[in-house]
């Protein structure tokens, strides 16, 4: 089933009620898209497909219109939830700076998503604020949510790059709460954008609960964002969502997890395209069987939804789906 921003509001509502942690996934071909779909069906928890800027220009193909490629990602998305009746998804526009304000309000007008974020975080403080607002006032209009962000996530992400780490300030996670009514807040704890290992990774849960505190004592809880997620161990996402983390953004994992088994079927596989050298070129024939793309890139497609079905089991949402 897809949502529309209020069901996904009432996702994170009861994920921080009963602290579990939605896994949000980003996309942009239609393999990952069913994988991941899949994963969520078969333990019954809800999620959150995510699609970047630099996925829909990918996804329009040379022409890179980003509007062409946002209606080609959301209605693959529609389209393939239908056929689940235990899980649900939102889409949600990951990481849009201010620059991309027009393409937020195209996809909020056109009712292509249910959810955005506005990453303002690299603006002065006041600027954020500002501009979260505007985004915040139109998406509301429309039932969409809203992501916010303060500070900077060291790595990159499509076009998000940063060489530094600069940690959320918990007073100045209060005011821009306060003063922009964002429905999640994400928070710069430790992590980091890209191939990253968590044993490697400080992430500042003593920050997350500070922040968590504070907004929950100043009457303004609000679901928090992990972004920079993909390499973190499973006591580390489980100890973000106790503390007050609903969302955990995935995207290297997924990467990591389709090059790999690709990669394996290729090493198996491959005489089946390239002439192994003990095989004369008179005698070989390639074998359409096993060069078919179908056949290949359903390995992806597989590697997504196992990954899937271990995210959320690690993050608690597994059979907590607002349809059951």
């Amino acid at each position: 089933m897809f949502y529309s921003g209020e069901q996904l509001k009432e996702v994170f509502l009861k994920a921080k009620r009963e602290r579990f942690g939605i896994i949000a996934s980003n996309v942009v071909f239609d393999s990952t898209i069913r994988g991941i779909l899949y994963g969520y069906e078969a333990v019954k928890s809800d999620g959150l497909l995510q699609m970047s800027s630099g996925a829909v220009k990918y996804a329009a193909g040379e022409s890179k219109d980003i509007k062409v490629g946002a209606q080609l990602v959301s209605s693959m998305i529609k389209i393939l939830a239908q056929q689940f009746k235990n899980s649900g998804v939102g889409l949600h526009i990951d990481h849009a700076t201010p620059n991309y304000f027009d393409f937020i309000v195209y996809c909020i007008e056109n009712n292509l998503v249910s959810s955005v974020m506005i990453d303002a975080s690299h603006e002065e403080f006041t600027e954020n604020i500002r501009v979260s607002q505007e985004v915040v006032k139109l998406a509301h209009k429309h039932k969409v949510l809203v992501e916010g962000e303060i500070g900077y996530i060291k790595g990159s992400e499509d076009e998000i790059v940063s060489d530094t780490q600069l940690y959320t300030k918990p007073e100045e996670a209060l005011e821009y709460v306060k003063k922009t009514g964002v429905d999640l807040f994400a928070a710069s704890v430790g992590t980091n954008h890209g191939v990253t290992k968590g044993s490697e990774v400080h992430l500042r849960i003593d920050l997350i609960r500070e922040i968590d505190d504070l907004l929950i004592r100043n009457g303004v809880e609000t679901g928090l964002v992990l972004h920079g997620a993909s390499g973190l161990t499973a006591q580390q996402q489980q100890m973000a969502v106790a503390n007050g983390v609903v969302k955990i953004n995935k995207d290297t994992h997924y990467q990591m997890v389709m090059a790999e088994a690709v990669q394996k079927y290729w090493e198996k596989e491959k005489d089946s395209i390239i002439r192994p050298e003990n095989i004369i070129e008179q005698d070989y024939i390639p074998d359409k069987k096993r060069f078919d793309p179908r056949k290949w890139t359903f390995q992806a497609e597989k590697a997504c939804t196992e990954a899937v079905r271990e995210l959320v089991t690690i993050t608690g949402s597994a059979g907590k789906s607002i349809l059951i």
